[in-house]
């Protein structure tokens, strides 16, 4: 009988050791958490967002990164497969906003009991607490792994370890060394569905850092649009943001991040009104200024945006104070750039362990998409995380996961 060892009890890990086990294989999985499927608990703000119902063409168009060495695991172990899986395993599941799938009781417990009920009925054996420390190799295969709890020989290993975002949950990017310590690239792991904070906002002529003006921190924005200009290049995304303290995030910026993470000299511009041309605008404000002929511009702006993001842009007019039946065309022009086009500077983005997802990882080329076999190492897979692919949120990584996790469990 075959011995599969899969290091790391993520939702790549555990379906690659479920798929092994289920091919008639004796199946290892160690973890150095206590527990398995620590990033499953805060999927979808704890409710555990698996999956994404969206059409082929559609869920590849989600993936950031390497979208086409997906495609072989995605049609191996589908959307409609992933459902099916849980529903026939006692979790009842329910699609909501965008196509995203939860569990209908909205508890991720649900579905780690599940996939501990089918490890248990596999046969597969947890090592909880198990930190992998080096592979023992011979040429180009893997005879065992070294580990905080002794040595572990295997015919096959899957390395599934998750990149570097929320640490806590065992990503801590400790798969990359073991991965280079055979020979594979790592392409720089950076954050991706990441906040990005922020280093300046421009209005007009003028431009202040965003360290002196502050930010109105917690305004959350529906129904803006957000262009980022990046390298030669820019992308419009339309929906919510939320100021932070010290930046931008919410869906908005989420995506975004991950389309400008590789790129310095990163410009945001935003649009609080993208329902109205500069003209609409334009009027709008005529409208508003002869029904508060008297009243000082900074006192009738609330009237177009959130009180404190009123106030705060108001700081910076330089001609906020202004009675509305004394602001100038050229003026009204400035204010309409700043309702249509308000300018910032990302000085950096948050901590990679902070983000959603990882960027980066294991050099895909190194890896056979139709097996996830490492082609430097005979008997070596990857799945999930740790190899250099990353979605958009909405279910999508975790199906990813999933499905790179059957593949390599498949061909382990």
């Amino acid at each position: 009988m075959t011995t599969v060892v899969v290091i790391g009890a993520g939702p790549a890990g555990v379906m690659a050791a479920i798929t092994a086990a289920q091919n008639g294989s004796k199946v290892v999985l160690l973890d150095k958490n206590e527990k398995i499927g620590r990033k499953l608990y805060i999927s979808g703000k704890g409710r555990c967002n698996l999956t994404n119902v969206a059409e082929f063409n559609d869920f590849v168009a989600n993936i950031v990164s390497n979208p086409k060495f997906a495609f072989g695991a995605l049609k191996a172990f589908s959307n409609a497969d992933a459902t099916d899986f849980f529903v026939k395993r006692g979790v009842p599941l329910k699609t909501e906003r965008g196509g995203r799938v939860f569990p209908t009781s909205d508890k991720a417990s649900d579905v780690i009991d599940a996939l501990y009920k089918e490890l248990g009925a596999l046969g597969v054996k947890f090592m909880p607490k198990t930190t992998v420390e080096s592979f023992v190799a011979d040429d180009n295969r893997i005879t065992a792994v070294k580990t905080s709890k002794g040595i572990f020989g295997g015919d096959s290993f899957v390395l599934a370890t998750g990149g570097k975002s929320y640490p806590l949950t065992g990503s801590d990017g400790s798969g990359y060394a073991l991965a280079s310590s055979l020979g594979h690239t790592v392409i720089e792991p950076v954050a991706a569905l990441s906040a990005l904070e922020l280093g300046s906002v421009t209005v007009g002529n003028r431009t202040f850092s965003v360290s002196e003006t502050g930010l109105p921190e917690g305004v959350s924005l529906k129904n803006v649009e957000i262009t980022a200009f990046f390298g030669n290049k820019k992308r419009s995304e339309f929906g919510e943001a939320l100021f932070t303290s010290t930046g931008l995030s919410g869906p908005v910026v989420l995506t975004l991040s991950s389309f400008v993470n590789r790129f310095s000299d990163i410009k945001l511009t935003v649009d609080f009104k993208p329902a109205l041309d500069d003209k609409k605008l334009d009027l709008r404000l005529l409208r508003e200024f002869e029904n508060a002929k008297n009243r000082q511009l900074k006192n009738v702006l609330p009237n177009l945006l959130p009180d404190s993001l009123a106030k705060w842009l108001a700081a910076l007019l330089s001609f906020s104070d202004k009675q509305v039946n004394s602001v100038t065309k050229d003026e009204r022009k400035t204010l309409i750039e700043a309702l249509k086009a308000l300018e910032f500077s990302v000085s950096s983005f948050a901590p990679i362990e902070n983000a959603i997802v990882t960027a980066g990882g294991i050099k895909t080329s190194e890896i056979d998409p139709k097996t996830m076999k490492s082609k430097l190492i005979e008997n070596l897979s990857f799945a999930g995380e740790i190899i250099d692919i990353d979605a958009l949120t909405g279910g999508y990584n975790i199906q990813l996961a999933l499905s790179t996790g059957y593949v390599a469990g498949k061909n382990a």
